[in-house]
């Protein structure tokens, strides 16, 4: 059945891919396919297919169609994304051995921080989750100059922190969104300039809009009741 939830260090969707256009994440994805097989194809149009494959972060790709997918975003900075760097490296792998992951192994890794990252990274990815500081207070707030913690973003995790600022605001929107706000109130709570902005973000990086997930939220909550 459709599902959209957002956790500590991971957001699931569960659903109908319709395909669509190019895109790509701040956060690694790994897609499995409830029946047969899941299909993209990367950005040199190279298709990829299995049980279950992890997109690395900032790759672009395309979905193709699908009538029941289980998708799982994973945030760079958790331990949980140790195993996803080396397993796919920098492109995108078949991951078979997750066929049968589940939203609780997520949730215990999701809270814990990556091994592998610099900890004033990790500190600085966190406080952008939370909310929205100047470049020169994150940085001086984690012992570093500007100039190389945006340097450390890129060469651990593969992305500036604006790209992470946009995923920060996005994970925020579909908070707001899960606590019933409208998508126009969820957009500026968030950060987006309007509704608008975080439809054009969301699609992006998500490959899902604003109306997608909140009737997936709005569908949830009526079996919950």
């Amino acid at each position: 059945m459709p599902r959209f939830a957002v956790g500590e260090g991971y957001a699931v969707y569960r659903g109908p891919a319709a395909g669509g256009a190019f895109h790509r994440h701040a956060a690694f994805q790994i897609a499995i396919a409830v029946d047969g097989e899941v299909a993209l194809v990367d950005e040199r149009d190279t298709p990829h297919r299995g049980v279950a494959l992890v997109v690395p972060p900032m790759a672009r790709h395309r979905m193709l169609a699908a009538a029941d997918l289980l998708t799982f975003f994973v945030e760079p900075h958790c331990v949980f994304a140790d195993r996803l760097r080396g397993r796919c490296g920098d492109g995108i792998a078949a991951v078979p051995e997750l066929r049968d992951l589940r939203e609780e192994d997520l949730g215990r890794a999701g809270v814990r921080p990556s091994a592998e990252l610099d900890p004033r990274l990790v500190e600085a990815l966190n406080t952008l989750s939370e909310r929205s500081v100047p470049m020169p207070d994150l940085a001086a707030a984690v012992g570093l100059s500007p100039q190389r913690l945006r340097a450390l973003a890129r060469r651990q995790v593969g992305m500036p922190l604006t790209r992470w600022r946009v995923w920060a605001r996005l994970r925020r929107a579909a908070e707001a969104m899960r606590a019933g706000r409208p998508p126009a109130d969820a957009a500026i709570v968030a950060g987006f300039t309007d509704q608008a902005h975080l439809t054009r973000q969301m699609r992006e990086m998500m490959g899902l809009t604003p109306a997608a997930v909140l009737l997936h939220l709005r569908g949830q909550s009526r079996r919950a009741t």
